[in-house]
């Protein structure tokens, strides 16, 4: 988004969000102006010739010396990781002054300064600052510093401590980082809030981000308020949604769940047509098959049917099984060229399998608009202004398809209609009715409901480089699994159990451990294995 003197507050708060694509590699780069310069000059005479103040000046406003220690937290620099829910404001320098908390304002000295008037040796004056004399002047004691008082344990739910109106919502993020051990998530919650970035996360999003130019064009979009930065995220899931169904392929998917009530957002790296294991698919299809079969003697209802009837049923299930299914894949970026290994591989494995459920409740249109809405205090009825309506309907729904021939079989009904953006979003001109056009398209595009995802699941590894693949890990979806998964995650949550830390097997996840020093978690199974080895011994003897 350009700058310009009249956008309001609030198009610059949604600046992230503000973004439409078209399938591109092209990208806009946005600069941000820095105004509001500090003038320095007085508005006040001076009684001393100008040698005399420079003197004086040197003496009153010498800086403190910097600090040279080698061994300054540079963590301190590093920017949070961007959340899947929401835009995030730009960061600009921190000025000198009084309301920066990082930076301290300069000291001004305090000391009184001798200076000799007339060319008199045997008598001189003191001077000294304003400010230090407004000190001296209103002090009348020195008092000792209170005691700090003792800190009051916060016994409330992670959930109703960090992911509770106003804060935000809760994220596939937030559900699977607790697979790598709980009390580590527990700690970066209450003492960062949330994940800080890494150097190697950085370099993991310009990779994701030129993956995604390979299928979308980023195009700015101002927005009036709240509500039209979310239908322009509604938006680009509509669109991307087309762009799978032409093109076979889509990237950056955003979604939304609730379960337990609670809402989850995410983003899916990429969904295609093309299955990562159709040998482990094909294996899986023979197991079902072989389960659901009746026993050698018993007899089915089929038997009993007309055998026009057998042929129809015939027909519909091989309708059924060419049915198209659609894959989701998640691409790591890893340092090493080695893949990760059970249980470093938990995380990706839980995470992937929450975007099969989630993705499978939008196939089904299980998902409560109204529950999202109020989530995240939506008006969902006000209607969109002329000018977003415009902006989009600018584009050039062209744009939106790949020049190259399409992998998958080109579905007709993906093209754009003669109706062109502006008279859709006319049509759906509030987040509701653009919420009802998204679950069209998820139940166009997912003709078969939950059984149009994909059950082999796909983990991608890059290089943070060049973004050259390291090679990949499939496995089935389990439904078992992940809601017994949540069930525990959601416990902790809710604050219904206490965090546990990493078993005796998986301690080598300590070694790197931000919190390696203070984690009781780790020094308790010590003193356990400690005291059952002695117990062991003793009972030897």
């Amino acid at each position: 988004m350009q700058g310009d003197p009249g956008v309001s507050t609030a198009n610059i708060n949604y600046d992230r969000a503000n973004q439409t694509r078209l399938n591109n590699d092209e990208t806009e780069a946005i600069d941000m102006p820095v105004t509001g310069q500090y003038d320095g000059f007085s508005d006040y005479g001076s009684d001393f010739t100008p040698d005399e103040e420079e003197i004086l000046n040197a003496l009153l406003h010498q800086t403190p010396e910097q600090d040279d220690n080698p061994n300054t937290n540079s963590d301190l620099l590093l920017k949070d990781i961007g959340d899947e829910e929401g835009p995030g404001g730009a960061r600009v320098p921190c000025r000198r002054s009084h309301q920066c908390q990082e930076y301290p304002p300069l000291l001004v000295a305090k000391t009184k300064v001798t200076v000799q008037l007339d060319g008199d040796k045997h008598h001189s004056t003191d001077i000294e600052s304003r400010e230090s004399r407004s000190e001296r002047e209103s002090s009348t004691s020195i008092e000792a510093p209170l005691s700090p008082k003792p800190e009051i344990p916060d016994l409330r739910s992670p959930l109703a401590r960090f992911r509770t109106k106003p804060k935000k919502a809760l994220s596939v993020t937030d559900l699977i980082s607790p697979s790598w051990c709980e009390l580590q998530y527990w700690f970066t919650l209450t003492k960062h809030g949330k994940k800080r970035s890494t150097p190697a996360m950085k370099q993991g999003s310009v990779v994701h981000k030129v993956l995604e130019d390979q299928v979308h064009k980023t195009v700015a979009v101002d927005v009036a308020f709240k509500e039209e930065a979310w239908g322009l995220r509604f938006w680009n899931v509509i669109q991307g949604l087309k762009t799978l169904r032409h093109t076979g392929i889509t990237r950056e998917l955003e979604i939304w769940g609730v379960i337990d009530g609670l809402v989850i957002n995410g983003v899916i790296d990429e969904l295609s047509y093309v299955c990562p294991e159709p040998e482990l698919e094909e294996a899986e299809e023979k197991r079902k098959n072989a389960k659901n079969m009746p026993a050698v003697d018993q007899r089915t209802i089929t038997d009993c049917l007309s055998s026009s009837t057998i042929l129809l049923n015939k027909l519909h299930s091989s309708l059924h099984e060419r049915t198209s299914k659609i894959y989701i894949t998640d691409v790591k970026t890893r340092g090493t060229k080695s893949i990760p290994k059970a249980p470093s591989f938990r995380p990706t494995l839980m995470q992937l399998m929450l975007y099969h459920r989630i993705l499978s409740d939008l196939a089904t249109n299980k998902v409560n608009a109204d529950i999202v809405f109020d989530r995240y205090e939506l008006k969902a009825d006000v209607p969109f202004t002329d000018g977003f309506i415009a902006q989009i309907g600018g584009l050039n729904e062209d744009d939106f398809l790949a020049q190259d021939n399409p992998s998958h079989t080109q579905d007709d009904s993906a093209l754009p209609s003669p109706q062109d953006s502006m008279t859709v979003l006319i049509a759906h001109n509030s987040l509701r009715q653009l919420w009802a056009l998204m679950m069209e398209e998820f139940a166009h595009t997912f003709s078969a409901g939950a059984k149009s995802v994909g059950s082999v699941l796909k983990a991608e590894y890059r290089t943070p480089t060049d973004g050259a693949i390291l090679g990949n890990k499939t496995f089935l979806y389990d439904g078992k699994v992940m809601q017994e998964y949540l069930d525990s995650e959601m416990r902790w949550w809710k604050g219904e159990r206490a965090a546990e830390g990493v078993c005796v097997e998986e301690a080598y996840k300590c070694r790197t451990c931000d919190f390696f020093d203070e984690c009781s978690w780790r020094r308790n199974k010590i003193e356990e294995a400690t005291l059952k080895m002695r117990e062991r011994k003793s009972s030897a003897v």
